[in-house]
């Protein structure tokens, strides 16, 4: 397995090496586990970089961030600790631990362990293998679940027949790890997860956990073949009991991943969007308001990411057939279009496909969107205005003219707001 390391970025490679010497000075074992072992064996690029202690995991996080002066966030009921060294590069690492259920699709009780705990607790067997990077077996595969032979017969499978009862969240990632790879669920896990659902046991599950997999499902390359898959195996109750996803549906997901791919390409130096915020919308778009507050409410989003999934369903009838007019002034689109997030204006080309309404989004994108004026409040201060709400009349009426062509340069603008006060 020491040549799979090798593919690794040098900074990672070097992260490596420094947990082992100080693995070798502690006496401890240590060793990476899950995702990253599977996709290096896979040859697929994954740099979550997570590591068990056979030991005293959070203390092994305390002495490595001392070191290396890294940030650490200690979870001390689950054993677990993440040393940020810098932005993008982030370290977990984790007490080897034992799990058990006190109840179906709750959180597990959590007490230290040895490795093959730590695997076992694991939700397939393809992600219950480890490396090990300290002793003199540096290096070495530790397969005890026969994760491998998965890998190579393409297969998901559980570890034990309660796997999908004691956290239904796997039904969610299974779906996901077979799209992924292109693998299939072998015969007697799709047997369990069918048994699962029959029991509804995803509504069993807190909303946070429900909320954090589907977000992971939606970031995916191609979220609509994952949904579908996931109603197919499970339905989508777990989101809403009101929500159909139809053939209308898959026809807006496919265009919502059309538009991202054109803003991609065509804005490359805009803010990063939350792309997986738009699949969302695309997919609770059938729901009334309503149900969606409600939606939104149940799964606890950040303020922001409900502001803009309720905004978008308070568009109404009238301010879609502005857009849908061959001519509309320039201050007019900046004045539809500048309140709403960059998401839910790429949701609306990708729902209403109308060529004027296409138009005027584009030239807002590449024109109108972060027009500033040339003057500020110092020039209205010397032309003798106190500040006051009038300055914020006095600018809006500047750029509306500046959006509509008819002022350009810093001195029209002043003699624009000359006329304006005198």
């Amino acid at each position: 397995m020491e040549k799979y390391l090798e593919k690794l970025p040098q900074d990672f490679k070097c992260l490596i090496y420094y947990l082992r010497e100080l693995a070798d000075n502690k006496g401890l074992p240590v060793y990476i586990v899950g995702g990253m072992v599977r996709d290096l064996l896979l040859d697929f690029k994954n740099l979550d970089l997570d590591i068990v202690v056979e030991g005293d995991g959070i203390g092994f996080a305390e002495d490595f961030a001392r070191i290396h002066r890294a940030k650490l966030i200690r979870h001390r009921r689950f054993g677990t600790a993440t040393a940020i060294l810098k932005p993008g590069l982030k370290i977990d690492i984790a007490t080897a631990r034992k799990e058990s259920y006190p109840e179906p699709a709750c959180l597990p009780q959590v007490i230290p362990g040895i490795l093959k705990d730590d695997l076992f607790r694991r939700d397939f067997s393809i992600n219950a293998m480890a490396i090990k990077i300290s002793g003199n077996d540096f290096g070495r595969l530790v397969d005890l679940f026969k994760g491998r032979d998965d890998l190579i017969g393409r297969k998901i499978r559980v570890l034990h027949d309660l796997s999908f009862v004691d956290d239904p969240t796997r039904i969610l990632r299974a779906a996901r790890f077979e799209k992924r790879y292109n693998f299939r669920i072998e015969t007697r896990t799709m047997r369990l997860l069918k048994e699962a659902t029959q029991k509804r046991m995803l509504e069993k599950v807190e909303s946070q956990r429900l909320r954090d997999e589907l977000i992971l499902s939606l970031k995916e390359d191609n979220p609509l073949k994952l949904i579908r898959r996931i109603k197919t195996l499970a339905g989508l109750r777990f989101i809403s009991v009101n929500l159909s996803f139809s053939r209308k549906s898959e026809r807006l997901l496919r265009n919502i991943a059309r538009e991202i791919a054109w803003f991609k390409k065509a804005h490359t130096r805009r803010r990063q969007l939350d792309f997986w915020l738009i699949y969302f919308m695309g997919v609770v778009d059938c729901l009334s308001a309503g149900d969606v507050s409600k939606v939104c409410k149940k799964f606890v989003f950040s303020r922001g990411e409900e502001k803009r999934i309720i905004g978008y369903k308070k568009i109404n009838r009238r301010f879609i057939l502005a857009l849908r007019q061959s001519k509309v002034s320039p201050a007019d689109i900046y004045t539809l279009l500048e309140p709403l997030s960059y998401e839910v204006i790429i949701l609306l080309k990708a729902k209403y496909r109308n060529h004027y309404l296409d138009k005027h989004i584009i030239d807002f994108f590449e024109h109108y969107n972060g027009m500033r004026l040339h003057v500020s409040g110092d020039d209205l201060n010397k032309l003798g205005l106190k500040p006051g709400p009038r300055y914020q009349k006095i600018f809006k009426k500047v750029l509306k003219s500046r959006l509509n062509g008819m002022i350009n340069t810093r001195e029209e603008e002043l003699r624009l707001i000359k006329k304006m006060v005198h």
